[in-house]
């Protein structure tokens, strides 16, 4: 099993999310939960398409945090 971070941001009418540790991976969404599947998917066929190549799944190294400013 592989775990990566996804950021997801709202756009102008939509949601949109990616992943730091696999460029080029992104997904849309109508809904923030839309977006977050629709990038689940991504990310398999993103993994899949890796391997058919030949290449090897990158290790995940972002981690997120929030900071309380006053």
């Amino acid at each position: 099993m592989y775990r990566f971070l996804i950021v997801i941001e709202k756009a102008d009418g939509n949601y949109s999310a990616y992943s730091p540790d696999l460029p080029g991976c992104a997904a849309t969404g109508a809904t923030r939960e839309e977006a977050e599947q629709n990038m689940h998917e991504a990310i398999e066929l993103h993994l899949q398409g890796l391997k058919e190549d030949g290449l090897s799944i990158p290790q995940s190294t972002s981690f997120a945090e929030y900071v309380a400013v006053r």
